[in-house]
């Protein structure tokens, strides 16, 4: 197989045999296949991925890696657990959290996980809001929030007595290009144009009116560090200032083609998210403060026949328009800038980092390793093991250059079955401080716990990456694992969401 530099065969390849990753609408093999942790190694060697997976599985009497606490600050973490923020669109109009909201922060307490990312992002302005029921985290939202935190730290002593080593923190965030705060009308409001970004979210390239301002900026700004103080208030121990996934403070890290104070240059393309974190630290120093970052990223994706294809960048290399990407290759990641900023956020106060990378609106199947992709996605171009991959060999670049902060790690959840030999054996090496699951959260909120106590996982609950938690808010829904809560699958939104996929299906 042929490998590029960094071990991994980005456009999957085959060996001679049947269901070896196929960039063409081959089926891979389905992780549930491999029955014995020797089968799944064997499945990896032969994608060239040198992943660690433990055996066994250890309990927390055992004394797991997974059971170690951590400390971040004058905090204790008390597991390698964490539960990234998994937005449902189910909150009210108004930005206040729903019923269905409550329902999913009590399970999140209930999981087991000692760090909590935020539960979901909370959008700092209406104008910031990724969907018209999401959170927001304004003055006026301060007692909504604080019963969330109340509810989620309820339930986490129901079940496992203490809280006192549980470390629960909101996600703050302005959706700039992918912000639809009204109806399901994009209404962007962008870092600076982007030729391929532009096509696809309907920017006239021509009208700069989408286009922060500086003097916006310094609202936006005071924004962020109002919406911390709410936070603060609220109890929070942290807030994430939330810089991936192509939402706003990510775009503007590869903001080049941009002229002024925010843009050109690394101190110019970084300078607005450190000067939140800065306005963050004066304004609510009680805090902690976490940064989720896409560390690497590529040009947009999209479906082609049967699979997924790279945009064609006839006249665009070197790529500029890609954080943490390789200018000559934009496919293949290059972590220089990413190391240096985290550097930077850790001398401006930065205690936590939660690496991640791409965005779920241009190339979901980095983002999101699936078997099976959205509605409006295209089949993984590759197996997505490849991804996971990418995901964990990225991480432990990021915690190499970041000994002495907490890094979380994504994209663990594809792995499924096997998802926690591998996060207790990457625990083990070294390669992250803590674990993070988001899909699986939604499935199987209880993975944390039931690993930690030496239980067998549920397999009716493990995430299959179906992709309906996707499929369901794309399509104006209310987001959920629909397959596998037996909550969701009474809901009338579940056949509304079959009747989405079936139309999908027909079109294509």
């Amino acid at each position: 197989m042929a490998l590029d530099r960094r071990g991994v065969d980005y456009q999957a390849r085959s060996r001679s045999g049947a269901r070896i990753a196929s960039a063409r609408g081959t089926l891979f093999p389905r992780i549930a296949h491999y029955k014995t942790v020797t089968a799944f190694r064997e499945r990896l060697a032969e994608l060239g991925i040198t992943l660690p997976v433990d055996e066994r599985v250890l309990s927390a009497a055992e004394d797991s890696p997974l059971a170690a606490p951590i400390a971040v600050g004058d905090r204790v973490i008390g597991n390698r657990w964490c539960v990234h923020p998994m937005e449902g669109w189910d909150g009210a109009l108004d930005g206040a959290p729903s019923e269905l909201t409550r329902r999913r922060w009590r399970r999140f307490g209930e999981s087991g996980a000692k760090l909590i990312w935020g539960g979901e992002a909370a959008a700092v302005r209406h104008d910031g809001r990724a969907n018209p029921r999401q959170l927001m985290a304004t003055a006026s939202h301060r007692a909504a929030l604080a019963g969330l935190v109340d509810l989620l730290r309820s339930a986490h002593r129901e079940r496992f007595v203490s809280d006192d080593d549980l470390l629960v923190g909101l996600q703050l965030t302005h959706s700039g290009r992918f912000s639809r705060p009204n109806g399901a009308r994009l209404e962007p409001r962008i870092a600076y144009h982007h030729p391929l970004l532009d096509q696809r979210t309907g920017i006239d390239e021509r009208d700069d009116s989408q286009v922060w301002t500086d003097d916006a900026l310094a609202e936006l700004i005071d924004d962020y560090a109002a919406a911390a103080r709410t936070a603060q208030e609220a109890g929070f121990d942290f807030v994430d200032i939330k810089a991936c996934h192509g939402y706003l403070l990510h775009e503007f890290l590869s903001a080049r083609r941009r002229g002024g104070r925010y843009g050109g240059d690394f101190d110019g393309r970084t300078r607005l998210l450190l000067e939140i974190v800065a306005a963050v630290r004066e304004t609510a120093p009680r805090l902690l403060i976490g940064v989720r970052l896409s560390v690497f990223d590529t040009p947009p994706f999209a479906r082609v026949g049967d699979h997924g294809e790279s945009a064609a960048l006839d006249g665009l290399l070197p790529y500029e328009l890609a954080f943490g990407a390789d200018a000559n290759d934009p496919l293949l990641p290059d972590l220089s800038e990413p190391m240096r900023l985290a550097r930077a956020l850790c001398v401006g106060g930065v205690d936590l980092f939660n690496i991640t990378c791409g965005s779920p609106y241009y190339n979901p199947h980095l983002q999101r390793p699936a078997a099976f992709p959205p509605s409006d996605g295209y089949p993984p171009p590759f197996d997505p093991l490849l991804a996971v991959w990418r995901h964990i060999d990225a991480t432990r670049e990021m915690k190499r250059a970041l000994p002495n902060s907490v890094v979380v790690g994504s994209g663990y959840t594809y792995l499924q079955d096997w998802l926690p030999h591998v996060a207790q054996a990457v625990i083990r090496a070294g390669w992250v401080d803590v674990v993070g699951i988001g899909r699986m959260a939604l499935s199987y909120p209880e993975l944390p716990a039931d690993s930690l106590a030496g239980r067998e996982p549920r397999r009716s609950q493990v995430c299959r990456t179906f992709s309906d938690c996707t499929t369901a808010p794309r399509s104006g829904l209310i987001s959920g694992c629909y397959p596998l809560d037996e909550f969701y699958k009474e809901l009338p939104e579940a056949a509304q969401l079959r009747r989405v996929k079936s139309e999908a299906k027909r079109e294509r």
